[in-house]
């Protein structure tokens, strides 16, 4: 398989793992002030970074109360830029996130009020609660960086993300999002209750007197367009081009031509900006992690939040309470490691 690929060619390692270890030290003081205020989500925190230097947008699914606006609050003043939450619910209309055309009797013309999806980062709450109209407008927002207003076009400021969030406990009133919108997020990452140790310091920083931290910002706009523009030069060898390949192939392997370990599981595979993203991803991780190469680890690293929604499960994995975790585990289990 893959015979006819290409090898990427190796840059000057050298030179760029300087050029990391400058950046590194950025990225640990953005660290720094994101855990001034975020106890415990340590993942989240992470995963959050890697889309931002990526382009990429977030689903995150997790029961409530995980700090997840207070994450994208806290990354927005890091960075000063600007931040949203939109709340999402069934009777939210396209114009109440892109604007809408405000008439003037005065002067007998119309002029463009914009919505909250003109800010740098969206934090979706509850995303599934929204009619597809709405899920719509969202999904030219984060696929094309702009949205339509009557019959103009305006661009989304730069940079843009949006974080949008799932509630997995209640269900009754939400849409299923569309595969073609799953598909733009770069990542689904499923959050989870901080530990005992974690969440007594949770406690003590509310209860108590101390005054919160003040968050500083610490990087430009310039700061993040240098990043984004060095992880494009992360080395990420043609083993490794091949290993993330042969992980996004297997997942297309649907009912009897599958292997035994995954058959009868799976309804359709990943698409091919599941292989963007988890290179992409790689590199980003390689460079927050202070490399400038990228290691089959870091594509492990990734796997599961990168495929869990761009694969569809069976009626009878579902019928058998088997995950999308599950079958990606089975997946990379059969994949020799380079």
């Amino acid at each position: 398989m893959f015979e006819n690929l290409s090898a990427t060619q190796p840059a000057d390692l050298s030179v760029i793992t300087v050029q990391v270890q400058e950046q590194n030290n950025k990225i640990q003081r953005l660290y720094g002030e994101l855990k001034k205020r975020l106890v415990g989500q340590n993942n989240m925190i992470e995963k959050m970074l890697i889309a931002l230097i990526t382009d990429g947008h977030v689903l995150l699914e997790g029961n409530p109360g995980l700090a997840k606006t207070l994450a994208v609050k806290t990354l927005a003043s890091a960075l000063k830029l600007d931040f949203q939450r939109v709340q999402f619910t069934p009777d939210l209309l396209p114009a109440d996130l892109v604007g809408t055309m405000i008439f003037h009797p005065a002067k007998g013309d119309f002029s463009v009020k914009t919505g909250p999806l003109f800010s740098n980062f969206i934090l979706a709450d509850e995303i599934n609660r929204a009619p597809a109209k709405v899920q719509s407008a969202l999904l030219e927002a984060m696929a094309e960086r702009q949205v339509t207003i009557a019959d103009q076009t305006y661009p989304l400021p730069k940079p843009f993300m949006v974080m949008a969030t799932q509630n997995p406990i209640e269900q009754d009133g939400t849409y299923p999002l569309p595969e073609a919108q799953l598909d733009r997020f770069m990542m689904k990452v499923i959050l989870d209750y901080p530990k005992t140790d974690e969440e007594l310091m949770i406690l003590r920083s509310h209860v108590g007197n101390e005054v919160p931290l003040e968050v500083l910002p610490v990087w430009t706009v310039e700061d993040l367009a240098g990043l984004k523009a060095l992880v494009k030069q992360i080395y990420m060898d043609e083993k490794i081009e091949r290993y993330i390949l042969e992980i996004v192939f297997a997942t297309r392997k649907t009912g009897s031509s599958a292997p035994k370990e995954w058959r009868n599981l799976l309804s359709y595979g990943a698409s091919p900006r599941a292989s963007i993203n988890l290179g992409l991803g790689a590199k980003a991780l390689a460079l927050i992690r202070g490399r400038a190469y990228v290691t089959p680890e870091d594509v492990k690293s990734l796997v599961f939040e990168i495929l869990r929604h761009r694969i569809g499960l069976t009626f009878e994995a579902e019928a058998e309470s088997i995950t999308a975790d599950d079958v990606i585990r089975k997946i990379v289990a059969t994949i020799t490691v380079p």
